[in-house]
């Protein structure tokens, strides 16, 4: 009956061993477990703890022309800036 166990033995002794001679290995190791266990355990625990996901950013611009080709962007571009002379900007002088 103990030669049932007797593998999981070794592997405890083999990370014991490894967590004290190479702790970098080893740590390494263990997050890179550890981060898909957490894409599968924590969703659903958040959930139970109440979180409710925030709205989705939008993705366009209200009144935006879809689909966006070359032409509607550089119209755009045109059209967003003023035509007119630039005022000079007073206050920001160096002194």
């Amino acid at each position: 009956m103990a030669s049932l166990f007797r593998p999981f033995q070794r592997s405890y002794n083999y990370l014991y061993r490894t967590a004290h001679e190479k702790p970098v290995m080893f740590y390494s190791v263990v997050l890179g477990v550890i981060g898909p266990v957490m894409t599968l355990v924590i969703p659903p625990l958040r959930q139970s703890f109440g979180y409710v996901p925030p709205p989705a950013v939008p993705s366009s611009y209200p009144g935006l022309p879809l689909p966006l080709t070359m032409w509607t962007i550089i119209h755009m571009a045109c059209v967003t800036v003023p035509n007119r002379p630039r005022r000079p900007i007073s206050g920001y002088e160096d002194e």
